[in-house]
């Protein structure tokens, strides 16, 4: 399905990867365009069920008219309060698509994006308050340089940051091309698309809070599956696949695997494939936003 708003990247291997049993409960914690949704309710039988959440108010207009799917405005982040309203207390499968959708990445207004030029907004949930000019206008120096070493990975995260905070004393940072024109002397010359992207990145992630909400949903996610069920998770950038990548290994995000009294590991997943799946070469052509996908897969113990 490409209805423009997204293309899904590897939609048959998501849906295979559901392992989906026609009667039952599935949520897709990334609704978007609805691509992934719409396939996974044609494997859906008469009493089987798709909760879909999205906390984008643009995605609530892809909606899909079908008595077995409802769809949620939320962060996925408040996935086990919100499933309980329903009165769904375990489900059999739960797929997200981690990043931002085309649709939001091609809305200049939205701010996600370094092709044009519009005010630095970047809000998924645009009922948040924080955005990415109040980052960079009021942020204090040591802060920024955390974020953007943290979450963008930049080499020259100290002298960017130095770089922003003297700039908005003399006049506020606000727009795409005013931060371009303010940071231009820090970028390596001949990189400047990936350095643009990796610190446009760098503010989104913080804007949305993305990694803590990513934490909070996988040990959600855990909390709410039936055993057997299916975790599906497809990620973009190493800072996701890294969070994903332990959390099914060992049930953590940092150090070692729990042991019991015995010495057995204690882990609520098992992996289905030990190393993650990538688009082929034929979807690659299509869709280049494939191009740094990781899906990787795992069952609840």
């Amino acid at each position: 399905m490409s209805n423009g708003y997204h293309v899904p990247v590897m939609l048959r291997e998501c849906v295979e990867a559901l392992a989906i049993k026609p009667g039952g409960i599935y949520v897709d914690v990334t609704f978007g365009g609805g691509g992934h949704s719409k396939e996974i309710v044609k494997h859906l039988g008469r009493d089987g069920r798709l909760y879909a959440f999205d906390q984008d108010p643009d995605a609530l207009r892809n909606a899909i008219a079908d008595e077995r799917f409802v769809l949620v405005h939320q962060n996925f982040r408040f996935l086990k309060n919100n499933l309980r309203f329903y009165g769904v207390r375990a489900v059999d499968g739960i797929l997200a698509d981690l990043g931002v959708s085309s649709h939001q990445f091609d809305d200049a207004q939205r701010g996600f994006s370094t092709r044009f030029d519009a005010e630095l907004d970047m809000r998924m949930d645009r009922a948040g308050s924080l955005d990415a000019k109040q980052v960079l206008n009021t942020y204090p120096e040591a802060e920024l340089h955390r974020i953007f070493g943290m979450y963008g990975e930049l080499h020259n995260a100290r002298t960017l940051a130095r770089t922003i905070v003297a700039a908005r004393l003399i006049q506020p940072i606000n727009t795409v091309d005013g931060l371009k024109t303010v940071v231009k002397n820090a970028v390596p010359r001949g990189k400047e698309h990936k350095y643009y992207a990796q610190l446009f990145q760098a503010l989104r992630i913080e804007v949305n809070g993305e990694l803590d909400a990513l934490q909070e949903f996988l040990q959600q996610a855990v909390a709410v599956l039936n055993p057997g069920g299916r975790l599906v998770v497809m990620s973009y950038h190493s800072l996701e696949d890294r969070l994903v990548k332990n959390f099914m290994a060992k049930g953590k995000f940092k150090g070692d695997v729990e042991k019991d009294f015995y010495g057995n590991e204690i882990k609520p997943l098992k992996a289905v494939n030990r190393k993650a799946m990538v688009a082929g070469d034929e979807e690659l052509v299509r869709n280049s936003r494939a191009r740094s996908a990781k899906l990787r897969i795992a069952e609840k113990v």
